[in-house]
């Protein structure tokens, strides 16, 4: 079997893939946030980040099985984000792909874009019930910034990472 991750850039064709791929990341959550409903029905629509954010998708053996947003930082966000800074939303995994390293390769992916365009930093948002996500966004060096608003009950946090571009 050949597992080599390929990652690339997020075409049409692949909304529902990631749209399912998002429902099926958060499933474990569920019961964690107090409207399931609702909260479901935005996740149901990842592939609609696509007009703010560039989404890269992993791919091994020509299934998409992660995917991420990196929203520039020219791009309005959120007044809990800092405003000239990029963003990272919506890093997903398929549950039976977990493990693999998949989350810290689109993450970093994330981190060269964000170098690339010659920003000093990255930021993203996630809550403590993240138990494999957040310890990895600290071991890649992000640090609390701010709380976050809740989302339907769950607590969320603003985390940045600072780098030295070279640009």
């Amino acid at each position: 079997m050949n597992d080599s991750v390929i990652l690339r850039d997020y075409k049409p064709e692949d909304a529902a893939n990631i749209n399912e791929l998002a429902l099926s990341a958060f499933n474990e959550f569920k019961n964690q946030f107090e409207n399931w409903t609702e909260f479901s029905q935005r996740l149901g629509q990842f592939s609609s980040l696509s007009n703010q954010a560039e989404i890269i998708v992993a791919i091994i053996n020509e299934k998409i099985v992660a995917a991420v947003g990196f929203v520039p930082s020219y791009v309005e966000k959120p007044k809990h984000f800092p405003a000239d800074t990029p963003i990272i939303r919506m890093l997903v995994v398929a549950p039976d792909h977990r493990g693999l390293g998949l989350g810290k390769k689109l993450t970093q992916e994330c981190i060269d874009r964000a170098m690339r365009d010659n920003n000093s930093s990255i930021a993203l948002h996630t809550s403590p019930i993240m138990k494999i996500a957040l310890p990895m966004y600290q071991r890649m060096g992000f640090e609390k910034f701010s709380e976050a608003p809740d989302i339907h009950g769950v607590k969320y946090a603003v985390y940045i990472k600072r780098f030295n571009c070279k640009n």
